[in-house]
């Protein structure tokens, strides 16, 4: 049994490119076959069961099912670093409905090193089971191991293999990814006409950003969460001010008393009922507010050193920076149509996600056949203050509501703000202050009883901030969400100093926790104190279904932990997060230069650059080089059309990578007409798309929710990035991908203002988003 390596010239590119990058992965590919219509026993089905990091343990019991790829052959695929430790694993034959009944493979263990079969495993697997006709079965077996970088991995590697050819396509004779030193000669028709150098300093070309946009401020997240549905807010309680700036000024004003806050001994009423007799008050979905963001925390450390986590306390299944034990690379463009008018599945077309692509085929079988997993789902975040929980659960959340996902995020911390106010000193969080204790799981299950709620309308996925360090708040929620949510836990472990310090800081600044603490040493000691409350009685996470970040933080190595995750949406979550980051730096976006389509209102088509254009692209090339001249690790990414390449061409000293994900929605049949055309020529699709711009699909073409899709690999990349991206593309294109970094409702990505010859500047980093604007120059029209 041999194992199949890539061995074309583009394989060997990308082992050149991925070698640079250190990020290099193998897609392991394991099959079993049928022959000569052979069958398999009755009720038995094909598993894999092994060591770390491929699934997890040698329990038969936990053994992964492998997937029907054909009637006559079975599946299991995985991504596992290109140095990885020797994997060994066994086929086996597990029964569908008796989980107790497996038949195990004969002979030695398999073990794959390095992406090579090793031992005397043969091709064939065989099974003896006693008692049966033919009491040995026998199958053919494969396994394959594909080299793959992280860069791949965004754009699925399955879509890799089918569309990338060992010579790469050409637009204009400039190859798919390049680097530039030098502009190459453009013919005479696209010629620029003298030196267009920006004439003043960057800061004079920045123009004011949309209202409605990023904000341009550092906030605190948590702000941003979900109010309490039930809870009027006493006029006697102070409305936190949490914005860098106000918490300074008030700092400076005067230290304010904290005798305003309600004290501890006024919780009796928080601590007089039974958690379990609780009930869930019952509140009309007009009463629901919206919001995305995250919170702090609760936690213990484990051994001497608080900041050590040791990884062998933790059980389940390790991914360096790759995605899970055994998920199905698939296309992520698609050609699935959203439900259109005439499909009447029932009367409950509401609940169908707003979304197109796979969330829409998913939402469609699930109504036909009955959904395969529990719809509903809760992301529980758990960990110690300081440890990334609210940025993490920010840009989870920011994430689904881009998919089209049903998504809210519930911050207790907020909620404790607003029920009792925000002056707890670090006393209020110990262990053994009982009262303390009862307050804070009572807003804890006061959040968990709104999130249900706000489920039973409609919701689809709740992210449940808070510290949740101890098994038995853990137990409280799971037991509160049986029978109505499936419960994934999300820990996030960091041992990273610097990373910690930085945290604190940011908390202390921007927290309303210490808005009224004149002091910050003062404001210091006491958050240490807390920390040093939740470190005394942390509990890692062993329970349920879970996913685990360690160190991770950085995007510079790290583990992600998965335990029992299963589904397409689960799936996607754990890729989306191990390609997550703090590492600052900003994405540039940009439209192409002015095209002669522009000047006659033309839509799609491939056009060149107006004049106006031109100069646009001299004037981009040299804000580049200005405002990135110290980030030269900095990438160029155009779609592959030629208005932005051309747009592109006069910047040098950066790679360029074309993206077909990034090309201009396909306008179908009405790709190089006027809108007027189409209104005259074709008035019921002019009267569909100014009814529906979101939904609408051009006949033969796109919608924006078609769009959304395919640009989901180019979103995960971005986060996956380190460095600065400038991403030059088309109007449909850049409102959806800045839709995403400013939170934006999906109904309003059609008519976000990407005005020609504007660069929007993205800052990711810890302190969330950001975004400026710069002006160079006025297009034509």
């Amino acid at each position: 049994m041999g194992v199949g390596q890539s061995s074309d010239s583009s394989s060997t590119s990308e082992s050149a490119v991925t070698a640079e990058e250190g990020g290099t992965q193998l897609y392991v590919l394991l099959k079993m076959h049928k022959i000569n219509g052979s069958q398999l026993p009755q009720g038995l089905l094909p598993h894999v069961y092994g060591s770390a990091p491929m699934v997890g343990c040698w329990d038969p019991s936990k053994a992964i099912a492998m997937e029907r790829e054909s009637v006559s052959m079975w599946e299991l695929s995985f991504v596992v670093p290109l140095d990885h430790e020797a994997l060994e694993f066994k086929f086996l034959l597990k029964a569908k409905e008796n989980l107790d009944l497996c038949i195990i493979e004969e002979g030695p263990n398999r073990i794959l090193y390095e992406g090579n079969m090793e031992g005397d495993a043969g091709s064939l697997a065989t099974f003896k089971i006693l008692g049966a006709d033919n009491g040995v079965f026998k199958f053919p077996v494969s396994v394959s191991a594909d080299q793959l970088s992280p860069f791949t991995l965004a754009a699925s590697w399955r879509s890799y293999k089918e569309n990338l050819q060992s010579h790469g396509s050409m637009v204009r004779g400039i190859p798919d990814i390049s680097i530039a030193t030098t502009p190459s000669t453009l013919s005479s028709d696209v010629q620029p006409s003298g030196s267009q150098e920006l004439e003043l300093d960057l800061e004079h070309y920045e123009i004011p950003a949309p209202a409605s946009g990023v904000t341009a401020e550092a906030h605190y997240a948590a702000d941003a969460t979900e109010n309490p549905r039930g809870l009027q807010r006493s006029p006697s309680l102070p409305v936190p001010l949490t914005s860098h700036s106000s918490i300074l000024m008030r700092r400076r004003e005067s230290a304010l008393s904290r005798d305003r806050c309600v004290s501890i001994k006024d919780l009796v009423v928080l601590g007089s009922q039974s958690p379990v007799k609780r009930t869930v008050t019952s509140m009309t979905p007009e009463a629901a507010a919206a919001g995305p963001a995250s919170t702090t925390g609760e936690s213990r450390s484990i051994g001497t050193d608080p900041l050590s986590v040791r990884f062998e306390d933790h059980e389940g299944h390790y991914v360096n920076r790759g995605v899970g034990s055994s998920p199905k690379f698939l296309r992520l463009g698609s050609d699935v149509s959203v439900l259109n008018s005439d499909l009447q599945l029932d009367d409950k077309a509401e609940d169908m996600p707003e979304a197109a692509g796979a969330v829409a085929a998913a939402a469609v079988a699930d109504r036909l056949l009955g959904p395969k997993e529990r719809r509903q789902l809760a992301i529980v975040l758990v960990g110690l203050p300081a440890r990334g929980k609210t940025f993490t659960a920010a840009k989870l959340t920011r994430y689904l509501r881009w998919l089209g996902h049903d998504t809210k995020h519930f911050n207790v911390g907020k909620y404790r703000r607003l029920k009792i106010g925000c002056s707890q000193t670090a006393d209020f969080f110990r262990a053994d202050n009982q009262e303390g204790v009862d307050a804070r799981n009572e807003v804890a299950m006061l959040a968990m009883e709104d999130m249900l709620a706000w489920m039973e309308e409609g919701g689809q996925v709740g992210v449940f901030d808070a510290t949740n360090s101890t098994s038995s708040r853990r137990n409280m929620i799971l037991k509160m969400a049986e029978g109505k949510c499936k419960v994934i836990f999300l820990e996030t472990i960091c041992n990273d100093r610097s990373v910690i310090d930085q945290n604190v800081r940011l908390k202390i600044q921007q927290s309303p926790d210490y808005a009224d603490v004149p002091d910050y040493e003062e404001a210091l000691e006491d958050f240490k104190t807390r920390l040093a409350n939740y470190e005394k009685v942390y509990e890692p996470v062993k329970e349920g279904s879970y996913i685990k970040m360690i160190d991770m933080v950085s995007g510079q190595g790290g583990q992600l932990q998965v335990n029992n995750i299963s589904g397409y949406l689960p799936g996607r979550i754990v890729f989306f997060l191990v390609n997550s980051h703090i590492t600052p730096r900003p994405i540039l976006l940009t439209r192409h230069g002015e095209s002669h389509d522009n000047l006659r209102g033309r839509i799609g088509g491939d056009p060149i650059l107006s004049d106006a254009g031109e100069k646009y692209a001299l004037k981009l090339a040299d804000f580049v080089n200005k405002r990135l001249k110290t980030e030269r690790t900095a990438s160029i990414w155009t779609s592959t059309l030629q208005r932005t390449i051309l747009t592109a061409h006069h910047i040098v000293g950066f790679p360029k990578v074309q993206w077909r994900a990034l090309d201009e929605i396909n306008a179908g049949v009405c790709d190089g007409m006027t809108y007027d055309e189409i209104k005259e020529n074709m008035p019921d699709e002019y009267a569909a798309r100014k009814l529906d711009k979101l939904r609408y699909r051009y006949p033969r073409g796109e919608s924006y929710l078609d769009v959304i899709q395919r640009l989901e690999p180019v979103i995960i990349e971005l986060e996956r990035q380190r460095s600065p991206v400038v991403v030059i593309a088309h109007q449909a294109v850049l409102r959806a991908l800045y839709a995403y970094f400013a939170d934006k409702p999906l109904k309003e990505v059609p008519h976000i203002e990407v005005p020609l010859h504007t660069i929007i500047e993205i800052q990711m980093g810890v302190t969330g988003v950001q975004e400026k604007r710069y002006k160079l120059m006025e297009p034509s029209v």
